[in-house]
């Protein structure tokens, strides 16, 4: 089966009995007309021309300053509503879109109803839309913008293509115009000339779009969302809008995930509901998991607490046509059987409230210390989301434990310097220092113990530093280090990382 691809153009409709309705901006340090509706092109007016010839030639028009912006939104808006067709949807410029429907068009009844459901459903949206299926998306591109909308057939391509002008091939206006200037207008001309010559003349840019046109030459297109690795979805006859409905076909929808993982041997980590609005708006939630899930009761129980976070940004409108829940990422589920006394309950409670926390004030609510690997101590371990932490097998826990000794029960962020009056000279621990004030007596020193730091740091930041493990007067057991080595007439630093007790 030859792939297919859908590329329609759209330009917004007039109201009936009024003005032509042209969008100017500035092009080339003067105001031109950007854009113009059906009315507009009838009376001669065309794209680029100036917006003071434009008016000299019909006062009467209806003016609108064009705003970039929301034409990208209002173009992204109408690619997020066609994801009920296809997944693979592109951008294409400013105001078109490519779909690619290979494998999709059988859930619609062919590539001609899903064209004519697509069609019907924006212009009852406002929009005036041509639209075409092809093997291809340079002649689709073509179809939609010189020619009629409808479905190509593979047999049937270049036939469609031959009396199209040659600017149908996406190519520059200068070789348009040198093209035109040579008589060779329309693409059927360019298709009965060799193409060594042409190639010569014109550059090998010509070739590749005429191949790509007509299928030749493969042109992928590159969707502006992420394809997920597995997906559900109900159509519905009847809208919905309470979040108590959402949620009980939410977890219907998920159920329906479940082979589909297991096959994997996977679960989800993260997962996205997508709701369709029968007015076209689409929203978008995402759920996290801080392990892999199958169960559709948890997955239905993230999006409760998300749809709690997001209730007053969730407008439910005339109600929710179609419901879908995407599987973004996922791991490999280790299934594993319940003792008699309940041992794994409790991480399993602790993961769920994990996911519960998280869905309901943000991801970075909860933090977790994830190993990492560093002989520095302060740099061994950092701060991530909760939901991030992955875990690790026994011997990644082995690779990643210190080389022996003892570490206190608290690590100070940041070292902190001490003054030491004496020392055991040159590689021995103070007997006597001064911290936070207080002058120190040392009753007993185990250690050293050297660590150095990674050979790619910078030897002016860091040095070798000597750890001491001390019993004071006080009673206090000190993780003290010596930052570098006794040098003549330049004494160390000296610092307390941490404490035992």
């Amino acid at each position: 089966m030859a792939r297919r691809k859908w590329g329609p153009s759209w330009r917004s409709t007039g109201r009936p009995e009024h003005p032509p309705i042209v969008c100017s901006g500035r092009r080339d340090n003067a105001m031109r007309l950007t854009a113009l509706d059906e009315a507009a092109e009838r009376i001669g007016l065309k794209r680029g021309q100036g917006l003071a010839e434009a008016r000299a030639m019909h006062p009467r028009i209806d003016v609108v300053e064009e705003n970039q912006g929301a034409d990208r939104s209002l173009l992204e808006a109408l690619a997020d509503w066609c994801d009920r067709y296809t997944p693979l949807v592109a951008l294409d410029g400013r105001n078109g879109l490519f779909l690619d429907i290979t494998g999709c068009a059988h859930l619609f009844g062919g590539e001609q109803a899903l064209l004519d459901d697509a069609l019907s459903r924006l212009f009852q949206m406002g929009f005036d839309v041509r639209g075409a299926v092809s093997g291809s998306p340079g002649l689709s591109w073509a179809v939609c913008r010189f020619g009629r909308s409808g479905v190509i057939a593979g047999k049937d391509m270049q036939r469609a293509l031959a009396p199209l002008p040659v600017a149908s091939l996406r190519i520059d206006e200068i070789t348009v115009a040198s093209l035109q200037k040579l008589g060779l207008k329309q693409v059927g001309d360019l298709l009965a000339m060799p193409r060594a010559p042409l190639a010569r003349r014109f550059g090998a840019h010509v070739l590749l779009r005429l191949d790509q046109a007509l299928g030749s030459s493969e042109e992928p297109i590159s969707p502006r969302r992420p394809v997920p690795c597995l997906s559900s979805e109900r159509r519905l006859a009847e809208p919905i809008q309470t979040e108590e409905s959402i949620l009980q076909l939410t977890h219907q929808v998920a159920s329906l995930l479940k082979s589909g993982l297991e096959a994997r041997g996977a679960g989800g980590r993260i997962f996205e509901l997508v709701l369709f609005r029968v007015d076209g708006r689409v929203f978008r939630i995402q759920a996290g998991a801080s392990r892999p899930l199958r169960d559709a009761g948890r997955i239905a129980g993230l999006f409760s607490e998300r749809l709690k976070a997001v209730h007053d940004d969730l407008d439910a409108g005339f109600g929710f046509e179609i419901i879908r829940l995407n599987v973004l990422e996922h791991e490999d589920f280790d299934a594993a059987q319940k003792d008699f006394e309940g041992g794994g309950q409790q991480e399993a409670s602790l993961a769920e409230f994990v996911d519960r926390v998280s869905a309901r004030l943000g991801v970075d609510s909860l933090q977790s210390l994830q190993l990492r690997e560093s002989h520095m101590p302060e740099r061994a371990a950092v701060s991530v989301p909760a939901m991030e932490v992955r875990s690790i097998g026994k011997r990644e826990a082995k690779a990643f434990a210190f080389p022996g000794g003892d570490r206190p029960l608290r690590l100070f962020p940041h070292p902190e310097r001490v003054e030491a009056v004496a020392a055991q000279v040159p590689d021995g621990p103070p007997f006597r220092f001064r911290w936070r004030r207080m002058m120190h007596e040392v009753l007993h020193a185990e250690g050293p113990e050297r660590i150095s730091p990674e050979w790619w740091l910078d030897e002016k930041e860091t040095a070798e530093r000597d750890y001491f493990r001390l019993e004071v007067g006080t009673g206090h057991r000190l993780w003290v280090y010596r930052n570098g080595h006794y040098k003549p007439g330049r004494p160390p630093n000296w610092f307390i990382h941490g404490v035992f007790a």
